[in-house]
């Protein structure tokens, strides 16, 4: 009896052991959370890692910007859309992308991080920008800033090509006066319009006959402008220099934040004379009688009465009756008249775009 008495105290004592230990790492426990029992902190920390996982969703969407013609697109698309590379610059790269849910290819440019401006700069400019329409200009269509700082703005894609794969394909249609009057006004009123049809004028700061692409009827439509703008200083200079190396540059521009009107004049200048004469706009291999850049060769042509070299063959192909020749003949000459002041060495003697488009819209009455 007594073993079973003292068993029994002994057990009593135990457990009076076990629920005052038990009581004491209760009591421990909640003073050190703030009296919530641990199993709550799990809850609470599941929760807090649901509302930041809904956060992150959330940021993500916001990082993506849709403008007219690109509500369409979302991030998934274009993060996982089959790509193709179709160019490289040191600053970016542009992709052929299919967006799987909605079935349309897009013009997706990469800006590399190290390359882009400071952030607040960058949302304005690109807020800015999507708001262009015209139907001269590439729209952006949207924009999307991803997690380690890159970029990537949304066109449409054009599947005729560049106006500078037009003019060396060797296609008659071209060539003809008509072609080259129609190509030359339609960049002029995309032009126009960024420098007069906007709040503020938008300097374009990279025209050049690869920066203007065919739409389906043919129609020219200006991209790239305003790029620089998107660019840190560094950057934006490189793509000057890749201008002045294809003889687009404006003799008095030597920094791209100092680009104007007139150096935009200047580059649309240049792309009249490339429409005209089937040029490009620099010839590595200069025979005696022509010069390193495309107007110095002009007017070397001008002054040496050798008028022949300053049109492509076909531009003076008879194509009507004796007096319609002669009116295409004058209206021709006209042309290269405004193309050469466009590329006058003085800024102050180039006309401004509203002339230009006037005397063009003048040549096709």
């Amino acid at each position: 009896m007594k073993h079973t008495h003292l068993m029994k105290l002994l057990l009593a004592s135990s457990s009076a052991a076990v629920l005052l230990v038990l009581a004491l790492t209760l009591l421990f426990c909640l003073r050190r959370r703030g009296g919530k029992p641990q199993c709550d902190d799990v809850e609470v920390e599941q929760q807090e890692k649901k509302q930041s996982g809904e956060t992150a969703a959330a940021a993500a969407t916001e990082d993506l910007v849709r403008f007219q013609g690109g509500q369409e697109l979302t991030v998934t698309d274009i993060l996982d859309a089959p790509g193709e590379v179709i160019g490289k610059s040191n600053y970016g790269t542009l992709y052929k992308a299919l967006l799987q849910r909605s079935n349309c290819v897009r013009l997706l440019r990469f800006l590399r991080p190290v390359c882009t401006a400071r952030v607040k700069e960058f949302g304005d400019v690109v807020q800015l920008l999507g708001c262009i329409r015209h139907p001269n200009l590439v729209p952006l269509l949207g924009f999307y800033a991803g997690p380690r700082g890159e970029k990537l703005l949304v066109h449409p894609f054009f599947r005729r090509g560049n106006l500078a794969r037009f003019i060396r394909d060797g296609n008659a249609e071209c060539h003809k006066w008509t072609t080259i009057h129609r190509l030359s006004i339609g960049i002029a009123r995309g032009l126009d319009h960024l420098h007069t049809g906007l709040q503020k004028p938008v300097i374009h700061g990279n025209l050049k006959s690869k920066n203007v692409v065919l739409d389906r009827s043919g129609s020219p439509c200006v991209s790239d402008f305003g790029l620089h703008l998107l660019l840190n200083p560094t950057a934006a200079q490189e793509m000057l220099e890749t201008s002045a190396a294809e003889g687009y540059k404006a003799p008095e521009l030597i920094k791209m934040k100092d680009a104007s009107e007139e150096t935009d004049i200047y580059s649309l200048g240049i792309v009249l004379l490339e429409l005209l004469s089937g040029r490009e706009p620099v010839n590595p291999n200069p025979t005696p009688d022509e010069d390193f850049y495309l107007p110095t060769s002009m007017r070397n042509a001008v002054l040496d009465r050798r008028i022949a070299d300053i049109y492509h063959p076909d531009v003076l192909v008879d194509s009507g009756s004796e007096s319609e020749n002669s009116v295409r003949e004058e209206c021709i000459f006209k042309f290269f008249q405004l193309a050469m002041s466009c590329c006058s060495p003085s800024p102050s003697l180039r006309p401004n775009i509203k002339q230009v488009v006037c005397k063009l819209e003048e040549m096709g009455r």
